[in-house]
């Protein structure tokens, strides 16, 4: 199954070198690009693409403005914004603007790849270094009560996993929780696949949030 792409980018040389990226994998398929947001609605529009890149910083039509009017027009359509910006005001609004995700521009290509797959499938794609932006600006929010389910929901974690869940919550990557613990990299990503699993959780970000919603985020051993 082709996953079809819309890229809105108002740089040609960074469209072009996306396009021959994407143009690499046998799955992966622009149908489309758009250099503001005014043509890039237009294009959505004619095309219906399963996932759309989106810059954020565009003449005219905002990047935020256009994501409101695609999210609005195509409910269906998975939105990425993939931008220079690594401001947490504008990650957290892009979420709740309704984005399934947020990567930034000096993302690996097999990163950017996956992450197109992963938000096609339905999945959040937060870039790693965002993640502790996303937790700081929950945590500036006033506070809900924790949820009595906690405990029993943290008792399923081992040690280790308490460990890694505040790794994550500091927004940390597989390599650097790896380096950090002193443990292999795929032993990481077994126990963030088990932590999601027994948290009944479908993302990194989600975890990095419920630790922090929880008091887990700091806890010790």
């Amino acid at each position: 199954m082709t996953i079809r792409i819309l890229l809105i980018d108002d740089h040609s040389l960074f469209r072009s070198g996306v396009r021959q990226l994407l143009q690499r994998e046998a799955d992966l398929e622009i149908v489309a690009e758009a250099a503001d947001g005014v043509e890039g609605i237009k294009r959505a529009k004619e095309y219906r693409p399963d996932v759309i890149l989106l810059d954020l910083n565009m003449p005219g039509l905002s990047g935020l403005e256009t994501l409101q009017l695609l999210v609005q027009d195509l409910p269906q359509t998975a939105v990425i914004i993939l931008t220079v910006s690594e401001e947490a005001d504008e990650l957290g609004q892009a979420l709740r603007d309704g984005a399934r995700g947020y990567l930034i521009k000096n993302i690996e290509a097999e990163a950017l790849t996956a992450a197109i797959r992963r938000a096609h499938k339905g999945e959040p794609v937060i870039a790693d270094s965002m993640t502790a932006k996303l937790v700081a600006q929950f945590r500036a929010q006033p506070s809900a009560a924790p949820s009595p389910s906690a405990p029993a929901e943290r008792d399923r974690l081992t040690t280790r996993e308490r460990e890694i869940v505040q790794c994550l919550a500091r927004g940390e990557s597989n390599k650097e929780i790896a380096r950090n613990l002193d443990v292999a990299e795929s032993t990481v990503k077994i126990h963030v696949q088990n932590i999601l699993k027994k948290l009944n959780l479908s993302s990194r970000v989600q975890v990095a949030v419920y630790a922090v919603e929880h008091g887990m985020s700091g806890e010790q051993g």
